[in-house]
């Protein structure tokens, strides 16, 4: 996947920022890669729908094919903007999955290869959310010694990102 025919673009979470230390360090072994990166702001933005519709008139706009990667509330909207941008792959941290009565919203339609990272003692989302999914969608599901933000695990996700990418050839 060594062209830059491809772009990755990042959704942040909730209490995030379009270029905190997760998603700089993730676009730096995107770039590597020699694919584009790019992040999108939503910060002000809390409602979910309107985030997801920002992503995908953002990724209607880019003239590449997209893969979309997203942390938490990020992890949802990617996986919702996936069918609507025809995305060739998510690649989803700690996704808001199955949250307590928000279960409904949880995409369900994600026609690309995904992969969820996800820490086992993470207090926010339950690890057993992104195994439900995982499961029921045929996700790789990598879950790591960590919390929700993972912001100790980077270099496992940046190299999980990395074989993720090469993977969809």
């Amino acid at each position: 996947m060594g062209s830059a025919a491809t772009t990755v673009v990042f959704s942040h979470g909730k209490e995030s920022g379009p270029w905190g230390t997760k998603i700089t360090a993730m676009a730096g072994a995107v770039r590597e890669l020699g694919l584009a990166a790019l992040s999108v702001d939503y910060r002000g933005v809390d409602d979910p729908r309107v985030r997801v519709q920002r992503l995908i008139e953002f990724g209607h706009a880019l003239e590449t094919p997209v893969v979309l990667v997203g942390s938490s509330l990020g992890g949802h909207v990617s996986a919702a903007a996936a069918a609507p941008l025809a995305a060739r792959g998510v690649f989803l941290l700690a996704p808001a999955f199955y949250m307590p009565g928000y279960e409904v919203h949880t995409p369900q339609d994600v026609p690309c290869p995904a992969a969820i990272v996800h820490g086992w003692i993470d207090d926010i989302v339950p690890v057993d959310n992104a195994i439900r999914w995982a499961r029921e969608h045929r996700a790789a599901l990598h879950v790591l010694d960590s919390g929700h933000r993972l912001e100790d695990k980077i270099e496992p996700i940046c190299r999980l990102l990395r074989e993720f990418l090469e993977s969809l050839g």
